[in-house]
């Protein structure tokens, strides 16, 4: 399913008619398809509308991956334009809103309605969740964190800083346990968004679930996830002049103490939700997949911080280690007998 429509999103983004954003819309979705991949295990959650599910979830991130691109490797500076362009995720999760024209404050704008109907196929969707009006606050909430974040850390370099510190110091009140890079982190996720549209068209939400969910995932799954996503991309970030929220740690002793501490405070948030063994597996699955990837092994003291965090992780995060760098070790393997 999943591949099914990343196949078709290929094949729509291939038929853009500007350059640049052809460009980035390949390059997204190439090197980003993991993204879609993992975050459709949430389709689990939507029952018989699993395949509506992934439908949401496959669009949503590839707007999300998109947009990433447009503001990160693109030309532009400017923060009204990287606005202007998450105006699209906001309005994929309102499915009354009209169509904008997304591209207005930048020169790049023929996309031949690809934008347009990655949030069409999201309002499309979520027009079935009976229930909807219970999730929509939530999802605003996390989407409104999201384009923040993306706003802020894709300006000019000396301006980044100072306006993602001011930001958390507007919402250090909810927030005080974090430091403004942990925070950060946390705003970057989508993973409790495909939660919750999940839960909704699996006709699962009662009055106090999108709440529920909203706590158990923001801030602590969410930022770990996330920081886990920087640890490992530490090296390639340095090499290539991008903000890693990793390296405002102190040192690697403060990092491990920090991750560690969301890895606990993600276990007793999951505790209180709805299959409740299903959040924890994503938990799990986090640690082990990501300590488990290649680019761990280029990173400082990475042997003793894996240990550490699958240690807190649990046998099913090692296990979900050792099968991933067991798929890597047989990929590796294959591809040198390509080479012979």
């Amino acid at each position: 399913m999943v591949d099914e429509e990343m196949n078709y999103w290929k094949r729509r983004a291939e038929q853009i008619p500007n350059d640049e954003l052809r460009t980035q819309a390949l390059a997204s979705i190439k090197d980003k398809r993991f993204h879609c991949q993992g975050g459709s295990v949430y389709a689990l959650l939507a029952g018989e509308r699993e395949k509506k599910a992934v439908r949401f979830i496959v669009a949503y991130q590839t707007i999300s991956d998109y947009l990433d691109n447009l503001c990160d490797r693109s030309t532009s500076l400017d923060p009204k334009d990287f606005r202007m362009l998450h105006e699209a995720m906001k309005d994929a999760l309102t499915p009354m809103n009209p169509m904008k024209n997304y591209y207005e404050l930048r020169d790049d704008q023929a996309d031949g309605g690809y934008l347009a109907e990655l949030v069409q196929t999201c309002q499309e969707t979520l027009r079935d969740v009976a229930s909807f009006e219970q999730i929509q606050n939530q999802l605003l909430k996390l989407q409104g964190l999201y384009a923040d974040l993306q706003v802020h850390k894709h300006v000019q370099l000396r301006e980044r800083i100072p306006r993602l510190t001011s930001w958390f110091e507007k919402n250090k009140d909810t927030n005080e346990n974090l430091s403004w890079y942990e925070f950060s982190a946390a705003s970057g996720s989508t993973l409790g968004i495909f939660c919750l549209v999940s839960y909704g068209l699996g006709g699962k939400l009662k009055s106090n679930t999108a709440q529920a969910i909203y706590d158990g995932y923001f801030p602590y799954m969410q930022g770990l996830h996330i920081l886990l996503d920087y640890y490992i991309d530490q090296q390639e970030d340095r090499d290539e002049g991008d903000l890693n929220f990793c390296s405002y740690y102190e040192d690697w002793n403060k990092m491990k103490e920090r991750f560690l501490y969301f890895i606990k405070q993600t276990k007793t948030d999951v505790r209180g939700l709805p299959d409740r063994k299903f959040h924890e597996m994503i938990h799990q699955g986090l640690i082990g997949l990501y300590l488990g990837d290649k680019k761990v092994k280029t990173i400082p003291y990475s042997d003793k911080m894996r240990k550490a965090l699958l240690q807190a992780g649990g046998v099913t995060a090692k296990m979900f280690n050792w099968n991933i760098r067991m798929y890597y070790k047989a990929e590796g393997k294959r591809g040198e007998m390509k080479d012979v």
